[in-house]
């Protein structure tokens, strides 16, 4: 049995698996990164599965990442809340970072909304912003797609003109006038690979390149989704500005206390936001 084969047997082995546990189809995927966990806890669970419990699922070795897999509803939705991520820096391959969000698209979630921390890129940015996601640079340098293609997940080619569904960023924009929140702007999200962070040299090219914030996550996720056919929706906190003519030492500790502290508006507005794609008028997006 090839690679390729025994990915596709794991894949179909967790769905079975989670199929039998779950007591409802979650529409809607709510990935948590750093420091952002405690959304988890607006959740009204139906159950909670560590993903140690969870066959061929990869565990997370990030301390601020808990490891649980919650179904249950938020604002009314069914939902599945990864509370917390896998990192290609951990060693893992892409396929394995998105191993969750086929899983779920397979059980048949119809719509992704992720968000992570990011280190800000664009001058006129604000540490504490919160960015919705309007395009993205994979600088990871290997795609979750690669290999033989499953044609009954997807096309061979997906369609990536507009990764990020621009009727839930609509929403996302409608939502934070109706939270009131004053700082949240839009950007195009790069990520690289990490562990190590960028230097002034590379924090200047990324500029140039056209990114607004800078991380380590989430594009693996965002194309598993996209060939899966789900609607993708991408929010970032800017934990902090990277100014390569004055470029200062970069701390996760730092990060993540940023990402504790804008945590509660970005709770809020995400719980507006499901609540607006589940109503018929949200552009033909109720799932």
């Amino acid at each position: 049995m090839d690679h390729s084969d025994r990915y596709r047997e794991n894949v179909e082995a967790c769905v079975a698996f989670l199929r039998d546990r779950f007591p409802f189809v979650p529409n809607i995927i709510l990935q948590l990164g750093t420091g952002l966990g405690g959304l988890a806890e607006q959740v009204e669970p139906a159950c909670i599965i560590p993903y140690t419990k969870i066959p061929h699922f990869p565990q997370a070795t990030v301390a601020s990442h808990q490891g649980n897999l919650i179904l249950g509803r938020l604002n009314g939705h069914p939902i599945a809340v990864l509370q917390g991520r896998f990192h290609f820096y951990e060693g893992y391959s892409t396929k394995e970072v998105s191993f969750p969000i086929r899983v779920l698209a397979l059980l048949g979630a119809k719509t992704l909304v992720l968000t992570n921390a990011a280190g800000g890129l664009n001058p006129l940015f604000q540490p504490g912003s919160i960015m919705v996601i309007k395009d993205h640079l994979n600088f990871l340098g290997e795609n979750p797609l690669r290999g033989p293609n499953v044609d009954s997940w997807g096309p061979r080619f997906p369609d990536l003109s507009h990764p990020y569904e621009p009727a839930l960023i609509k929403i996302a924009l409608d939502s934070t006038r109706h939270c009131g929140l004053k700082n949240v702007i839009t950007g195009v999200y790069v990520c690289i690979p990490g562990p190590s962070l960028e230097t002034p040299a590379e924090t200047r090219w990324l500029r140039d390149c056209g990114a607004d914030a800078v991380g380590m996550s989430s594009i693996p996720e965002v194309l598993i989704a996209l060939h899966a056919g789900l609607k993708v929706l991408g929010l970032s906190v800017v934990s902090n500005i990277n100014d390569p003519d004055n470029f200062q030492p970069i701390i996760l500790e730092d990060i993540i206390d940023t990402a504790e502290k804008v945590a509660p508006q970005l709770e809020r507005l995400i719980i507006e936001i499901i609540g607006r794609i589940r109503n018929p008028s949200s552009q033909g997006l109720q799932p």
